[in-house]
């Protein structure tokens, strides 16, 4: 994720901060400076920091169930409004997503379990001011647990609440129904987030509202650029034509290529043709500025593209695209040559097509035997 920067790692997992994090500790503590004094803005800045240490354990808690299916979490990231831990794929058995979505808020009501159990479950008098730098720390962290257990099981994405609706919904309906239902159900929940803090004036519940709707229209789009691909080869979805160029080519040749074609990405090969990079556009930007037009190609290029053969599944291609977040993978032939490349773009015109070419699909009829003849009457 963007703006970020790791921290450490735990078993091959990096936890990373997005810088927004650090902004939100910086306003609560020059917030509780001007109202209470040193004191109350050092309470406050370490409840928070104690807060986004059971965000991490909720997110550990999805990590470790998920490495039980042999799904690899390559790191979690911390945000203002909690954690997001990234999964190489999403496992589409519903029971196993049940229980990855489950394990998170699972986690929350172990330790405010533990809270209860630690403070013999005596509630101070007049119950727990939340916005009280001087209210009990620990009982402010058992109720913010209970919450954050709550809140994560609102049925709509990306909380675990809409995963836990779409594994149920998957046992009847399917993988792909099943979260089209459920990305509905969460844009609808942020619709209703939004109306309520437009109207109690308040910024948090709006934003939370944008978050929830930009989740579910992801996760809808990504299961599209999963499903789409199934039952189809790679050479079905890629770009067939386009211009390459080599690696000792200048960035103003590049430039002239970016013009002259319609390509936002730009396939390096060698002299037999093999890939060995891609130039994006975002790229050759950057390298224009930094270093000039006569920058060669291979220093601005990306190296981490990955390659599939040409009879291999687009569902593969598009699995790469996710998890590898790269701007193409490329596909060869056998001999290792490059025949086209894959990106989200053209996959995504392919899923705006699909349903006008479903629409005029010859249709089989639903009276008739699989083997074309007329079936028995009984």
């Amino acid at each position: 994720m963007g703006w970020s920067f790791a921290i450490g790692s735990v078993k091959g997992t990096v936890i990373r901060v997005h810088v927004t994090f650090l902004l939100f500790l910086l306003f609560i503590g020059f917030a509780n400076l001007a109202r209470g004094g040193a004191p109350a803005a050092a309470q406050s800045i370490v409840f928070i920091l104690l807060l986004f240490l059971c965000v991490v354990l909720h997110e550990f808690g999805h990590v470790f169930t998920a490495r039980r299916y042999g799904v690899q979490t390559p790191d979690v990231t911390l945000l203002p409004i909690g954690g997001v831990a990234r999964l190489e794929r999403v496992p589409e058995h519903p029971g196993q997503e049940l229980l990855i979505a489950l394990a998170g808020p699972a986690v929350n009501v172990v330790i405010a379990g533990v809270l209860f159990l630690a403070l013999g479950g005596i509630r101070p008098a007049g119950g727990v001011d939340m916005t009280d730098p001087g209210a009990g720390m620990l009982y402010r962290l058992l109720a913010v647990n209970i919450f954050l257990a709550v809140f994560n099981l609102i049925p709509a994405f990306p909380m675990d609440g809409g995963r836990v609706l779409r594994a149920l919904l998957a046992y009847k309906l399917g993988y792909a129904r099943g979260t089209e239902i459920a990305a509905g159900v969460g844009q609808g929940v942020a619709f209703l987030f939004g109306i309520w803090g437009l109207v109690a004036g308040n910024a948090l519940l709006v934003f939370i509202a944008l978050f929830v709707f930009l989740g579910a229209v992801a996760e809808a789009q990504a299961v599209q650029l999963r499903m789409v691909g199934r039952g189809l080869l790679a050479t079905d979805g890629m770009v067939r034509r386009f211009e390459a160029l080599r690696a000792e080519s200048s960035i103003a040749d590049a430039a002239d290529a970016l013009i002259r074609t319609t390509q936002h990405e730009f396939p390096v090969v060698d002299d037999a043709g093999r890939l060995q990079g891609m130039l994006t556009r975002d790229c050759m930007v950057k390298a224009l500025r930094r270093d000039g037009p006569t920058a060669r190609v291979e220093a601005a290029m990306r190296t981490d593209i990955p390659t599939i053969q040409c009879r291999q599944s687009l569902e593969a291609a598009t699995r790469l695209l996710q998890e590898k977040r790269v701007p193409a993978v490329g596909v060869t032939a056998s001999d290792g040559r490059l025949v086209g490349y894959i990106t989200a773009e053209n996959v995504g015109e392919m899923i705006m097509l699909a349903p006008a070419r479903e629409a005029h699909r010859p249709r089989p009829n639903p009276w008739a035997a699989g083997d074309g003849k007329a079936g028995p009457w009984g």
